[in-house]
């Protein structure tokens, strides 16, 4: 199938039934999605070699305090970045 008619594929009109007044949309896998999807699967497995545990069956760390450091270290990354765009425009 070539891009046009995935495109033509994509925006087509749903199909109604005559039984029913609902109808259901092909939904398509997003890539961007699915290479999140795959990270967390991957992050899930190393978590779990890592602490023996799920975070599912994990009753016992302090998560709002896990929350708050790695929100200061997306901070200082967000700031490195910054730093490395300010000395490419100098």
């Amino acid at each position: 199938m070539n891009s046009k008619q995935k495109i033509e594929e994509m925006v087509k009109e749903p199909e109604y039934t005559s039984t029913s007044t609902k109808f259901t949309l092909e939904t398509i896998k997003d890539s961007i999605v699915e290479q999140v999807k795959t990270e967390f699967d991957e992050r899930s497995a190393k978590g779990q070699e890592k602490y023996g545990t799920t975070l599912a069956d994990n009753n016992y760390d302090d998560f709002m305090q896990h929350l708050k450091e790695e929100l200061m270290d997306a901070i200082l990354y967000i700031q490195k970045y910054q730093s490395q765009i300010n000395k490419l425009n100098k």
